[in-house]
């Protein structure tokens, strides 16, 4: 028996509702992005050497922390897969701790960026800098909660061996990893994008 191609409305509709809200979600912040973009680049040019700007050196070296993060995530779903937990956890803790690293250093980036005399205020420019990364950064931090939540609870399982072998063989566990993943790499993504166009602008 010929088995039927599903259309993409049929797709979307056996899809989990977790999937449907992280890609709902995904479009959702997608649209916010490239809307805030978009009236960044249309605030006209700045003359921002006049002031003394040049790109936070914190902004540059928590691009590099968020790259390694994505390496790190990466790993998750091998070592589930591979079905230990220790290393599972030990990679999710890694990233959390990367994403760490990389808001303290966009904070610290603010703090570059009012030392130049851009501060919220200034110049329309200068004030899409915050705006963009601190939103960026606020969507971060729901996925490093999730990631602390998530990690707690593998410590929780990894004492039990049934709940253990239980999460090993359920398939929502798996579907959980591969969403967070993906979104981790959307945040990623974002920031790369962010950069680039600060870089190019500036």
């Amino acid at each position: 028996m010929e088995k039927t191609e599903q259309t993409w409305f049929q797709k979307i509709e056996n899809l989990h509702p977790y999937q449907t809200l992280m890609y709902l979600g995904m479009f959702g912040s997608g649209l916010i992005f490239l809307f805030m973009t978009i009236a960044f680049l249309a605030t006209g040019p700045t003359n921002m050497d006049a002031i003394g700007f040049r790109m936070p050196k914190s902004f540059i070296m928590s691009t590099f922390i968020i790259l390694i993060s994505g390496y790190t995530v990466s790993k998750m779903l091998k070592f589930y897969l591979q079905e230990s937990i220790r290393e599972l956890r030990k990679s999710l803790m890694l990233t959390f701790w990367l994403g760490v690293a990389f808001c303290v250093l966009q904070v610290i980036g603010w703090k570059e960026l009012t030392s130049m005399g851009i501060d919220f205020a200034g110049l329309p420019k200068g004030s899409f800098l915050y705006v963009l990364s601190g939103i960026h950064l606020f969507h971060l931090g729901g996925a490093m909660v999730f990631a602390l939540i998530m990690v707690l609870q593998y410590q929780k399982k990894e004492k039990d061996e049934i709940q253990e072998i239980i999460m090993l063989t359920n398939p929502f566990e798996k579907m959980r990893i591969q969403l967070f993943t993906l979104y981790w790499y959307f945040m990623d993504l974002i920031w790369l994008v962010l950069f680039m166009i600060f870089v190019l602008t500036f």
